[in-house]
């Protein structure tokens, strides 16, 4: 175990590493770009303590369900509640196999696109999160030109959250931030319902 000396000198170079980087690093001028991918639970999630973070500091924020239909959930209730600071657009029908339709799951998608992508390129949003838009690329819903070109209208102030399992190699290479989230153990798998206030 090491000696308050050696402790506090390590912390000391460590705090002069840290303070270094922050002050090499630059503001982009622009909105980021942020993948939640991964087969673990939590990229949804991520990506609405996200929004809260931004409606903290009093930023627009818009979301565009690509999959999930117009069930309710909690963080649907609770951002209602908050008086439309938060743009919200549920576009999906539900699971795609609860559909079974591809030439449907496909208009629909398309439909949910065409207005992210008027989202942000409109100006108005500091934040704009893509909820399970990796899923309709995944199932070839949409193409990645087409969410790609979408990406890139955005307006210079409009960071966008992509959330998914599977994200495509072009949609990560693009991204300024991906974070991968990683199953290693869930309580379906045992045979446990989702729960309200944990799952939905």
């Amino acid at each position: 175990m090491p000696d308050d000396d050696s402790h506090k000198a390590e912390m000391e170079a460590l705090k002069a590493e840290q303070r270094r980087k922050i002050i090499e690093a630059r503001d982009p001028g622009r909105g980021l770009v942020l993948v939640h991918t991964g087969d673990g639970k939590g990229k949804s999630s991520s990506a609405f303590g996200v929004i809260i973070r931004a409606l903290g500091w009093g930023h627009s924020v818009g979301v565009v369900q690509f999959i999930k239909g117009d069930w309710p959930t909690g963080e649907k209730q609770f951002f209602d509640k908050l008086g439309g600071q938060v743009v919200w657009r549920t576009m999906g029908e539900g699971f795609t196999w609860d559909t079974q339709n591809l030439a449907r799951d496909t208009k629909t998608a398309e439909a949910a696109l065409a207005a992210a992508a008027e989202m942000l390129a409109s100006g108005a949003h500091d934040l704009v999160v893509l909820d399970e838009i990796n899923i309709a690329l995944q199932f070839g819903f949409l193409t990645v030109p087409a969410v790609l070109a979408a990406l890139e209208g955005r307006a210079n102030r409009t960071s966008v959250i992509l959330t998914g399992r599977n994200a495509k190699p072009e949609i990560m290479e693009m991204a300024d931030l991906v974070t991968e989230m990683r199953e290693v153990k869930h309580p379906f798998q045992a045979g446990i319902k989702a729960q309200r206030g944990i799952d939905f």
